[in-house]
């Protein structure tokens, strides 16, 4: 890989790390502010609609210019609502600002791989960035509970820039400037992102124009033969990831009796599964291979329901590491594929904005049908069952389709041998 790949590579590691730190310290002021419970949760809804809400808009916006510049402006948004929450706006319209900011940044910082890239290399690229926005995740986490610690955050606070009154009296403040720091760190590598030289369509401005356009993109890869199969995997593990969140740290405190910052840690548990699947889906697996690892989804959705029987942390750990490597190494290929297909269909920043518009309408529905079972007094083992037969059905009904794609491909190939 050349030196441009490891800037853009950079750039995405310290914008995701202060996404995750900024989460945290967002929940804390929360907290400070003795807010009701419910709105920590809400804090992801507000960061995710942006994805959904502003798809038919933030594609075209990155494919209107340099992807490196529309990084930038995108990191200028997050700093901008990372701002905010500093003068004391509430934490989540100033997070939903930064989800704005991201929601504009994805489109951007995953086009530029099928710009800057050959196809061949594309699985190899979404490994080190998949891999390396999970490391950002749980530091990111780790950083933003480090922050809030008592004894860091006055040591920290008790710093002072000689001659300078840095108006930073508050451990809310203090970890809203380091994140701040974070995110112009990744705005300085954006500058440095090359530019790939590919032509750009300039910004229509008619909004009805917008939503045609994306509304004949979503309808173009939902079409496509492998296109809608690397669509449908994708949208369901973005959902089933979400959801496992939330999944984990209840049946921790059920079947292990966690509390809930042990039970968080086992998030990162799954997490460095995910990342370790990434890692060894980039070396193994090529684009032409794949559809090939759509099983693994089966298998992943089955493993979960393994979650049922464990009662000791022990196998908890393993179990949970192997459901992660599942999911890393069957996402990242049908990832680096959907991008090739949205490319070639319609531009790297439209594929993009309709893959995120389909994954996070998937978060949205996943987790809120989760919330109902949960306040419906569902226990959480009827939940982990339901949950795993659904990614395990789901998958292998989305194998089946792929099969019958391939079977009408070979009657078609057969056709037209015959006519010559």
């Amino acid at each position: 890989m050349s030196l441009g790949f490891y800037i853009i590579m950079a750039a995405q590691f310290f914008s995701a790390l202060a996404d995750n730190a900024l989460l945290i310290a967002a929940i804390a002021i929360l907290r400070d502010m003795q807010a009701p419970t419910a709105y920590e949760p809400l804090l992801k809804t507000f960061f995710t609609v942006s994805y959904v809400a502003l798809a038919a808009f933030v594609g075209a916006f990155a494919d209107s210019m340099p992807k490196g510049r529309v990084m930038f402006i995108s990191n200028g948004i997050k700093i901008f609502g990372c701002g905010l929450m500093f003068l004391d706006v509430h934490p989540l319209l100033a997070y939903a600002v930064v989800g704005l900011g991201a929601a504009a940044y994805s489109p951007a910082k995953y086009g530029i791989l099928t710009e800057y890239l050959p196809h061949r290399l594309l699985v190899v690229a979404n490994g080190w960035i998949e891999g390396l926005t999970v490391i950002a995740i749980i530091l990111g986490v780790v950083l933003g509970g480090a922050l809030i610690k008592p004894d860091i955050a006055h040591s920290l606070l008790a710093f002072d820039f000689p001659l300078i009154d840095t108006g930073i009296d508050t451990t809310a403040e203090m970890n809203l400037a380091v994140i701040a720091v974070l995110y112009l760190t990744a705005a300085v590598f954006n500058l440095y992102v090359p530019n790939t030289g590919v032509d750009h369509k300039p910004l229509k401005k008619n909004p009805v124009y917008l939503f045609h356009e994306f509304n004949h993109c979503l309808a173009l890869l939902w079409r496509d033969k492998l296109g809608q199969i690397s669509l449908a995997v994708t949208t369901l593990f973005w959902g089933a990831g979400a959801t496992l969140q939330f999944i984990v740290i209840e049946w921790a405190k059920s079947a292990l009796n966690l509390d809930l910052s042990k039970a968080s840690m086992l998030q990162g548990v799954v997490a460095v599964g995910v990342a370790l699947g990434a890692m060894l889906a980039a070396k193994m697996i090529s684009m032409r291979k794949a559809v090939k690892v759509i099983p693994l989804g089966i298998a992943m959705g089955l493993g979960v329901i393994v979650m049922i029987f464990v009662r000791d942390m022990w196998v908890a750990l393993p179990l949970l590491v192997l459901v992660g490597i599942l999911s890393g190494f069957f996402v990242v290929p049908m990832n680096a594929l959907l991008q090739h297909r949205g490319h070639i269909l319609m531009g790297a920043g439209h594929s993009i904005a309709v893959q995120n518009f389909n994954e996070n309408l998937s978060i949205l529905i996943m987790t809120g049908v989760y919330s109902a079972l949960i306040k419906a007094n569902l226990s959480i083992h009827w939940v982990i069952v339901m949950f795993g037969l659904f990614v395990a059905g789901t998958m292998y009904m989305v194998k089946r389709r792929h099969e019958a794609n391939q079977r009408e491909y070979d009657s078609v190939a057969e056709l037209e041998d015959l006519k010559h």
